[in-house]
């Protein structure tokens, strides 16, 4: 009975040791360079407008950082906080489908993100020795991960458009009749987003890894570029704006009337209550993130064997 004891604690005494050096390690401090890119009603490809990445406009593509933390929970399971930002923008001059260049409505806006999601791992970190020597018997430490992750944030914004080489806030000036048309309000630059996506970590030693991640911001709002509904009447929003009447006229109706009524079945385009976006599709953005990772806590020391 004593050797089978003996024998039962030499097998599980592995697996009780890489389990407390996990507990120790669970936790990773995360940095994240890279990109921010947008899906919505301004700019977007050469063609009638789209959802989904076949209307992405990469020339668009604007700088993003992240800083954060993560949580082993397990062999698959982990979580992640973050705070990340970036900037997204849209211009429909750069686009040469007619009737969205026509349209000729831009924007830019800092987005301001904290978000929280829950990774699924495909693979298994494997601890190994700590030294690199060539002739060190033992496997090495390997931690390539790839995951999937999904979880819920919240993030601000402010559509911005330039007026004489001047930037002004456009959700204020209500573009679309918000807080002029009557049951109307002006929309909340405060949202909700669901992150979605994949990333790829390899580790460079027992503390460092770097990787890559790429994900998805599915939103519920569609006024990140402003833009949702239909055109109102730019004299009644000019009226209510004061002082910046006359940018917010323009801002509610820029186009540069290369299609007449007489070429649109006899309605002009851009008249009121004419589309101005598409309320039925929310608005979408997207991060890509070069990310740099460090395990935290105190590695314990042990002598060398050698």
């Amino acid at each position: 009975m004593a050797k089978r004891i003996l024998l039962l604690f030499v097998l599980i005494l592995p697996l009780f040791v890489s389990a407390q050096r996990n507990k120790r390690y669970k936790w990773e401090a995360c940095f994240g360079i890279g990109a921010a890119n947008f899906l919505g009603d301004l700019g977007g490809a050469n063609q009638i407008g789209t959802n989904g990445f076949r209307d992405l406009e990469f020339s668009l593509t604007k700088p993003a950082v992240s800083i954060g933390a993560r949580y082993r929970k397990g062999r698959y399971w982990g979580y992640k906080a973050a705070f990340s930002w970036g900037t997204v923008s849209g211009f429909d001059y750069l686009t040469t489908e007619k009737y969205r260049h026509n349209r000729n409505i831009h924007f830019k806006s800092n987005i301001f993100e904290f978000a929280a999601v829950t990774e699924f791992y495909f693979t298994k970190e494997r601890p190994g020795h700590i030294y690199k020597y060539k002739k060190l018997k033992g496997w090495r430490h390997i931690d390539v991960q790839t995951y999937l992750f999904a979880g819920i944030g919240g993030f601000w914004y402010n559509p911005k458009g330039s007026y004489h080489g001047t930037w002004l806030a456009l959700q204020p000036l209500g573009t679309e009749g918000q807080g002029v048309k009557p049951g109307t309000k002006k929309y909340n630059r405060l949202s909700v987003c669901v992150p979605i996506g994949l990333g790829f970590k390899y580790a460079l030693d027992r503390r460092w890894s770097i990787g890559l991640e790429m994900g998805l911001r599915k939103t519920f709002t569609d006024y990140i570029d402003d833009v949702s509904t239909v055109y109102y009447d730019p004299a009644e929003i000019a009226l209510n704006n004061g002082n910046l009447g006359a940018a917010a006229s323009f801002f509610a109706n820029p186009s540069q009337g290369e299609i007449t009524a007489a070429e649109n079945d006899g309605v002009d385009p851009t008249g009121i209550g004419q589309q101005r976006g598409d309320a039925t599709d929310n608005d979408s953005y997207m991060f890509v993130h070069v990310t740099v990772n460090y395990k935290l806590g105190k590695f314990r020391k042990t002598k060398s064997k050698f």
